[in-house]
């Protein structure tokens, strides 16, 4: 499943940093991080930036770990910064997935553009 979210005037590392709490809060495992910033090329004083968070969760019957869910953030402080989430549905189920979109929206939703 997917899930995209827009957020308007919030800190990308701060949307970064909440998506990485709220996911190791629901029992999955951080596996690769990269987070990256780059100046804009019209003015050098403001920046975008650009993140990647996956994690694992371990498979049934005591299986290897197993991506479950995979976070791609990309945006600026000043205007707008997306969010994409994809998830296994099988590794990472809906009530799960609900409870990290609830916790989610309820410390960043004032900042979410919603849907027209």
């Amino acid at each position: 499943m997917q899930i995209r979210k827009t957020y308007k005037e919030i800190n990308p590392e701060l949307l970064y940093n909440e998506i990485r709490d709220l996911t190791l809060k629901q029992g999955a495992v951080v596996s690769e991080t990269r987070l990256e910033t780059y100046s804009m090329p019209d003015d050098s004083s403001s920046f975008i930036s650009r993140g990647t968070l996956t994690f694992t969760i371990q498979g049934k019957s005591g299986k290897a770990e197993q991506e479950c869910l995979r976070a791609h953030i990309v945006g600026s402080a000043r205007s707008e910064t997306k969010l994409m989430l994809d998830t296994d549905e099988k590794l990472f189920p809906q009530p799960k997935l609900s409870a990290l979109l609830d916790d989610l929206d309820f410390v960043l939703g004032s900042y979410e553009v919603k849907p027209r």
